[in-house]
């Protein structure tokens, strides 16, 4: 008997499949910004509409995805879309373990991955450092603050080597103990209203938009 597959679209290929295929029918003059990533990319357009009001930005994040996920999803989310630019966010679910056990060598190995496939299409990758956490709600005492802080180390790294836009907005968003400071977050690992703020102001502190 043939055994019964619990989720056949493991990356969730077919999350955005209408949205996307809605604006790939469109053309317009500005220049399009893909914001790629998981759940707290997702959420920013919860907390913040207006900020995604404008057809040039696109936010394509899905709840709980690693980078493995997101690899698959790159084309059909990112590339397809054409945009001038693909701010990404993302390693923290890896971190914690989400599908399954990983390294940071490995996550960073995605995230170069996103970023060549980008460029082989003519779209600006910017990566960005993943958001502090002290501990996962969903998966207590596995300690990520160190493991985050060491994988941001090699991001911002690659970036500095490949002339690529570093956006750092975990030492802003750090408390002490590098855990996400009380004001940004109402569960040590999302942001809320203010969260996104510090994040916005971040962003395009750093980048035209």
């Amino acid at each position: 008997m043939e055994k019964k597959i619990k989720n056949p679209d493991w990356g969730y290929l077919n999350r955005y499949k209408d949205e996307n295929a809605k604006i790939t029918s469109l053309s317009f003059e500005e220049k399009r910004i893909v914001f790629f990533g998981d759940s707290i990319t997702a959420g920013w357009e919860t907390h913040d509409p207006e900020f995604f009001a404008s057809k040039k930005l696109i936010n394509r994040g899905i709840n709980g995805q690693t980078t493995s996920q997101m690899m698959l999803r790159f084309r059909p989310d990112v590339i397809e879309l054409k945009p001038a630019s693909v701010i990404i966010l993302a390693g923290t679910n890896d971190i914690a373990g989400n599908t399954g056990p990983t390294t940071l060598k490995t996550i960073l190995g995605n995230l170069i991955s996103m970023c060549e496939l980008a460029k082989a299409n003519d779209i600006n990758p910017i990566l960005c450092s993943v958001l502090p956490a002290f501990d996962y709600p969903w998966r207590k005492g596995i300690l990520p603050a160190e493991k985050i802080s060491n994988l941001n180390f090699m991001i911002k790294k690659y970036a500095a080597a490949n002339n690529i836009v570093y956006v750092d907005y975990h030492s802003a968003m750090a408390d002490e103990q590098n855990g996400m400071k009380s004001i940004y977050s109402e569960d040590g690992v999302h942001p809320n209203e203010h969260g996104y703020l510090i994040m916005k102001s971040i962003l395009k502190s750093v980048i035209s938009m």
